[in-house]
């Protein structure tokens, strides 16, 4: 009898209804009902279907709602009624193959997934004394990251990029070559348009087999964008607690940290660093660190950073390179000349390629990191002539590198090679132009 009695004891056996008094853009205020922060409200108009609300935050005796459609229809004096739910999302096998939106619901023409069981959008990050060292090389098919910036299973790291230099395709290339055995990608005020260019030409059937894709496009309202970034980080710790290794990513993480920021400004926060709110810089970690290992599994995250205007310290930039485990920078410059992906390798980093590479691989790598940069300081006084060769030898065994490390780092989307392949291959060109 004692679960029932539990039952009865935590039901909502009264209902509790608010009525709206003030809308204002995306924000509406109302009178009760007497709710919690991040709790499921729905508004009732006089005609039409239920809205589904969140409740933001409180002023001035009113509760602050932020909607997850259009508000159309919705005026002074609709009921404003609480469910007791916190947002949820349902995590299964169900979802392998599937695209959906942040609540669940099937976006390609399918039934609805018969998930499993419900997951809290929000959940506690590991205890860090419960998190197993970073021992493993994941492979992710793509040559410039397997040698270079050699990622690990449960590391996270940023994607910063402009926009229009590949950042989609990079992804679409990891997610259909990588070794992890559950891709879940979120799409987070994308095009309408690129999402399923993104599907169709980039992840390919094979990909999608074993991905789950969740979307929210560029017109939907911010919070339903921020809850598909939570929704696809609740998908992916699911798969992982049932043992897989599971490749997170997310496009973009920026567009995520708007959304952010236009609730919290609704919600009466102030705006500091380029309008963003405090609630920002203190969700974006926790986010961040919901991924990583654990015990039974482990989510690989790449997140994209789109970087306003070029610029490579602005606030999410300078944050998300602090927090995250390494960071890959395309370029502008690389992609105008046609070399994609356009990695710029001098400038990314991966925190764990030390503890992920053998020792001679590491020297091997260091060696042509060397070459390149000496290349690259003195280039400008080669293109122009000023340099006679001979003059340096260490400057001639950079020239005579340099074209085929170029070469070395171009890939078609399409191509695939294994990271020891990859690494062989770096290996024969380094020895034969250095020596």
């Amino acid at each position: 009898m004692q679960p029932y009695l539990d039952s009865i004891a935590n039901a909502d056996l009264v209902s509790r209804i608010g009525y709206v008094r003030q809308l204002a853009g995306l924000s509406i205020e109302s009178h009760g009902p007497e709710s919690i922060v991040g709790e499921v409200c729905e508004l009732r108009p006089r005609r039409g279907r239920a809205l589904r609300a969140e409740v933001v935050g409180f002023r001035d005796g009113r509760v602050t709602l932020m909607p997850y459609g259009h508000v159309h229809g919705i005026g002074p004096g609709c009921e404003v009624v609480a469910t007791g739910h916190l947002p949820e999302v349902g995590v299964g096998e169900a979802l392998l193959g599937r695209v959906i939106d942040a609540f669940g619901e099937p976006l390609d023409g399918g039934l609805r997934p018969a998930t499993r069981a419900l997951q809290p959008l929000k959940a506690a990050p590991l205890n860090p004394m419960a998190r197993p060292p970073i021992r493993e090389a994941m492979e992710c098919g793509v040559r410039a990251i397997d040698t270079m910036l050699t990622l690990g299973r449960g590391q996270r790291v940023g994607i910063f990029a402009g926009s229009g230099v590949g950042k989609s395709t990079l992804l679409g290339m990891v997610s259909r070559h990588s070794t992890a055995d559950v891709n879940v990608i979120a799409l987070i005020g994308e095009r309408g348009r690129e999402v399923r260019e993104f599907i169709d030409r980039h992840l390919g059937a094979t990909g999608l087999a074993r991905s789950v894709v969740v979307v929210a496009t560029s017109d939907q309202p911010a919070l339903a964008r921020a809850r598909a970034a939570y929704a696809a980080t609740a998908i992916a710790e699911w798969f992982r607690d049932q043992g897989r290794h599971v490749l997170l990513t997310m496009d973009s993480v920026t567009r995520f940290a708007m959304a952010k920021r236009e609730i919290g400004l609704t919600a009466g926060e102030p705006p500091t660093s380029r309008g963003y709110t405090p609630s920002v810089f203190a969700e974006l970690p926790e986010l961040c660190e919901r991924c990583g290992t654990a015990e039974s599994g482990a989510i690989t995250a790449l997140f994209t950073v789109l970087v306003e205007g070029d610029d490579f310290n602005e606030p999410i930039s300078d944050l998300l390179r602090a927090t995250l485990d390494g960071h890959i920078v395309l370029t502008r410059q690389l992609a105008q000349q046609g070399h994609y992906p356009a990695i710029d390798v001098l400038q990314s980093a991966s925190r764990l390629f030390s503890e992920l590479v053998p020792k001679p691989r590491r020297e091997l790598v260091y060696q042509a990191f060397e070459a390149m940069s000496l290349y690259q300081r003195n280039q400008q006084m080669i293109d122009i002539g000023a340099y006679r060769a001979g003059s340096n030898p260490e400057i001639d065994a950079a020239i005579r590198l340099a074209p085929g490390v170029s070469r070395f780092l171009r890939q078609h989307e399409d191509e695939r090679i294994g990271g020891g392949q990859a690494m062989a291959a770096l290996e024969a060109l380094v020895v034969k132009e250095r020596s």
